[in-house]
C-alpha cells in the first residue's frame, strides 16, 4: 500500500530556540543534532539517508505548558564542503516527508547534490513524528460506500461515516489535535534551522509544501535564503473553498486523461474520444457502487485507483491497460492489484487524520450540511470524477472538535527573492495559486510549464525547467522579468507525454514519488 510508518532512527536529540518575540514554551535542552543511518528508510542508488529527532514545544507562546513533540528527520549530507542547507517539504498535509530527503538529492544536478545537505522531515503528527494522530483505521475498510449518494438514505449513512470519524479523531488525540496548524508546522521549521546550527536555509516546497513554505517565509523572512514553491496552493483560498475548485481542476486533469486513452484507441478499445471514455469509466463505476468487485473493489475504491491519473501522466499506460482490462471484461486481476499498490486501508488512517488536524484547524467551515450538499451536488453536475469524494474526503472538517481559522495570510514582501513553478494543467494544485502565490513575493519570479500536466514539477523530467531552479539554488539567479508569456516570466514546453506500455517500451510507474499524492491538495 501506499503509506507506511516507522520510527526515526538516531540519537534522540534536540531543542530549539524559539524565533524573537516568541514566549517561551516549555523549557527544552538546546542540543546538537545528532545523526545515524536510518534503519527504517531505504537507500535511494548510492544514497544512504541520515535519521534524527528534535523535540519542539507542543504549544507557541504557552504559559507554562510542559508538553513536547518529536519530529523525525532525516538528512542527506553535502558530499563535499556544504554550501548550503536546503529543507524539502513533499506535501500533504498529513504526509510522511523524510524520504524526500534522498528523492531531492538524487535529482539534484552533481554541483548541488555535492554541496548541499538536503534535509526533510515527517511533520507534527505525522509518520515517525511522536505523538502521531491516529483515529479509526475501520474507516477505510472495503468496500467502502459509494462516495456519490444514490437517495438519502445513502446521504444519511456517508454523513454518520464522517462524524463519527470526526469524534474518533477527538478521542484518542486530545490537546494534539489543536496543534497541527500550517502556522505550527511553520515553527517547526524554524526550531529545525536553529538545530541544523545554520542561520539561513533554502526551502523547496511542492504542493501543499508551498503554502507551509509561504506561510514560514512570512513569519521567518530573515531565515530565508532562497525559497521555490512548485505546484502552489492558491494563499486566496481557504481550504474549503480550495477543494471546491480542486473537484473542477482534478475532473479536467482526468478528461486529459481520458483523451489519452482516445488517442491510443488501438491499444485500449475504449473509445475513440475522451468522452467515450469517460462513459466507460463513469459506467464501470456505477456498476462498481451496485457490486463492489470481490467485495474489495467499490466506487469509492475504483475512484482512489484513479485518482493519481490526475496527478502525473507517467501513470497512464499502467491505468489505462487496468481500466481497458476491467471495463472490456478481459481480466480484473489488475484492477485489484492496483487497489493493493495505490488504494487506502488501515494505514491510511494516520495521514488521513493528520490531513484532518491541519485542514480543519487552519480555516473556518461550514458547519451545516446543507450548504456542503449544495455545493456537492452542483459540482458533480459540472466535475464528477472526484466531487462526491473530495466532499467526503473533506467531510469530518464539519465536525471537527477544533474550531478553524482564521485563514493565515501569506506575505512575501519581506523575502528578498522567490521562485514558483507550476504546470498549467495541474490537476490537485490550479495554475491560478502560482499566480496568486507570485503576487504575494513581490521579488519573486514564476516559470509556467505550458501544456504540462505533473504535479511537482522541479527535478523531474524537464530541462527547461530544472535549469532554471538549480541556477537560482546554487548562485540566486532568476529568470529575467516578463520574458515568458501569459504573466510568467520564463515558460517552458512540457516534457512528451507517456506511450502506451507495450513490449518494446515498457514502462514502470514513477519510483520519483509524487509530490501530495496521499492527499487531495496537497497532498
Amino acid at each position: 500500500m501506499r503509506r507506511g510508518a516507522g520510527g526515526a532512527v538516531g540519537a534522540v536529540t534536540v531543542g530549539t530556540l524559539l524565533a524573537a518575540g516568541l514566549a517561551a514554551g516549555p523549557a527544552v535542552a538546546q542540543e546538537k543534532l545528532e545523526w545515524a543511518v536510518c534503519a527504517d528508510l531505504e537507500p535511494r542508488g548510492d544514497i544512504q539517508p541520515e535519521c534524527s529527532s528534535l523535540a519542539v514545544p507542543m504549544q507557541r507562546g504557552g504559559s507554562g505548558a510542559t508538553e513536547t513533540v518529536t519530529l523525525a528527520l532525516s538528512r542527506v549530507p553535502a558530499r563535499a564542503e556544504r554550501a548550503g542547507t536546503l529543507v524539502v517539504n513533499p506535501g500533504g498535509p498529513g504526509s510522511p516527508g523524510r524520504d524526500w530527503a534522498a528523492i531531492v538529492a538524487q535529482g539534484l544536478p552533481d554541483d548541488l547534490r555535492e554541496s548541499y545537505d538536503v534535509v526533510s522531515f515527517d511533520p507534527r503528527g505525522v509518520g515517525a513524528s511522536t505523538p502521531a494522530v491516529q483515529c479509526d483505521p475501520r474507516y477505510f475498510e472495503a468496500a467502502r460506500p459509494s462516495s456519490v449518494p444514490a437517495d438519502a438514505s445513502a446521504e444519511k449513512t456517508l454523513l454518520n461515516r464522517v462524524a463519527v470519524y470526526a469524534e474518533a479523531c477527538r478521542e484518542r488525540n486530545g490537546a494534539l489535535l489543536s496543534h497541527i496548524r500550517t502556522v505550527d508546522s511553520a515553527h517547526d521549521i524554524e526550531s529545525i534551522r536553529t538545530a541544523l546550527g545554520v542561520e539561513r536555509i533554502d526551502y523547496l516546497g511542492y504542493s501543499y509544501g508551498t503554502y507551509l513554505g509561504g506561510v514560514y517565509a512570512t513569519l521567518y523572512p530573515d531565515s530565508v535564503r532562497r525559497i521555490v514553491l512548485d505546484s502552489v496552493v492558491n494563499p486566496d483560498n481557504p481550504w474549503y473553498g480550495s477543494n471546491l475548485l480542486q473537484s473542477r481542476s482534478l475532473d479536467a486533469a482526468a478528461r486529459n486523461f481520458f483523451g489519452w486513452i482516445a488517442r491510443y484507441d488501438a491499444d485500449y478499445r475504449l473509445g475513440t474520444t475522451g468522452q467515450q471514455v469517460a462513459e466507460r469509466y463513469y459506467s464501470a463505476r456505477d456498476d462498481l457502487a451496485a457490486q463492489p468487485l470481490d467485495g474489495i473493489v467499490g466506487a469509492t475504491e475504483f475512484e482512489n485507483i484513479f485518482l493519481p491519473a490526475t496527478y502525473a501522466s507517467t501513470y497512464w499506460p499502467s491505468l489505462a491497460q487496468t481500466l481497458s482490462a476491467y471495463v472490456r471484461g478481459a481480466d480484473a486481476k489488475p484492477l485489484l492489484s492496483m487497489h493493493e499498490k495505490l488504494g487506502e486501508d488501515a494505514d491510511s488512517d494516520p495521514s488521513h487524520g493528520a490531513y484532518l488536524a491541519t485542514q480543519c484547524s487552519d480555516a473556518r467551515w461550514p458547519r451545516d450540511w446543507a450548504t456542503w450538499r449544495t455545493d456537492a451536488r452542483r459540482l458533480h453536475d459540472e466535475a464528477p470524477f472526484m466531487a462526491w469524494n473530495n466532499t467526503w474526503y473533506n467531510g469530518p472538517c464539519m465536525f471537527w472538535p477544533v474550531k478553524g481559522g482564521p485563514w493565515f495570510q501569506v506575505d512575501g514582501r519581506s523575502v528578498a527573492s522567490a521562485l514558483i513553478v507550476q504546470a498549467t494543467e495541474d490537476g490537485p494544485t490550479p495554475v491560478a495559486g502560482a499566480y496568486a502565490m507570485h503576487a504575494r513575493f513581490p521579488s519573486s519570479r514564476l516559470i509556467i510549464e505550458q501544456g504540462g500536466v505533473t504535479h511537482g514539477v522541479s527535478f523531474g523530467d524537464n530541462a527547461c525547467v530544472d535549469l532554471a531552479v538549480a541556477a537560482y539554488l546554487r548562485e540566486g539567479t532568476l529568470p529575467a522579468a516578463g520574458g515568458g508569456s501569459n504573466g510568467a516570466d520564463l515558460t517552458c514546453a512540457p516534457p512528451p507525454q507517456p506511450q502506451p506500455r507495450r513490449p518494446e517500451n515498457a514502462q514502470a510507474d514513477p519510483d520519483r514519488g509524487i509530490p501530495g499524492l496521499d492527499h487531495r491538495l496537497g497532498a
